[in-house]
């Protein structure tokens, strides 16, 4: 009796060392674009930092007052002795004279919100020795800006940075940030980071400080 041949299969087993299947290929190669990307932001963002001006903070770190960098700016909302309809020009050298402390917000920043209490506080208590707490919006969108100010019920005056000139200006690289001025219009403190009740006191003792020295310069 002959033996039948028996049936096969036809497809060749796979040699070994042979190339991984192609999903697998597929996810290695997303995986190194993705590698690329990172290293790619990563490299960017130190370039953007290196370019970053550091003059303020490196005259205050020595003891000097640099000049506060100039503006004028749409008023968002007014109070103390900033008066005026909205999109009234304010600029820095009307409150020359004045302590003032600048303060970066922005509606869709949760810190901000948070700094508003100690902010509010420090404008009701030292607005009778001459200081005024001035808010910059930046980044925003002016409905959502108004709707914060309202909601938080902010009293003291806030200015609109549509184009970034005073983010530039003062080098900031987010928000909030806070920046002390004396009455010649020199920045005296700044602080690049929430405050908290601890920070917020020595804001407010600074420009109390401030508010005691005269003047040299004609406002």
């Amino acid at each position: 009796m002959t033996d039948e041949p028996q049936p096969h299969d036809a497809t060749p087993a796979p040699a070994e060392g042979a190339a991984a299947p192609r999903s697998r290929r597929t996810l290695w190669a997303v995986l190194a674009a993705l590698a690329v990307a990172a290293v790619t932001v990563f490299l960017i963002i130190g370039l953007m930092n290196q370019n970053v001006d550091q003059h303020i903070d490196d005259a205050l770190a020595k003891g000097e007052r640099p000049e506060a960098p100039a503006f004028t700016l749409p008023l968002l909302s007014p109070g103390g002795p900033v008066k005026g309809d909205e999109g009234t020009p304010v600029s820095l050298s009307d409150l020359r004279g004045k302590v003032v402390i600048l303060n970066l917000w922005a509606s869709w920043c949760g810190p901000c919100e948070n700094e508003v209490p100690y902010l509010q506080a420090m404008s009701d208590r030292l607005a009778p020795k001459g200081v005024v707490v001035l808010g910059v919006d930046v980044q925003d969108q002016t409905v959502d800006a108004r709707k914060f100010i309202k909601d938080n019920g902010m009293t003291f005056p806030s200015v609109r940075d549509g184009e970034d000139d005073v983010r530039n200006a003062y080098a900031a690289t987010g928000v909030p940030e806070t920046f002390v001025i004396d009455r010649d219009g020199r920045i005296a403190m700044s602080y690049r980071h929430e405050m908290g009740a601890e920070q917020a006191r020595a804001i407010e003792d600074t420009a109390a400080t401030l508010a005691t020295e005269p003047a040299t310069a004609a406002p």
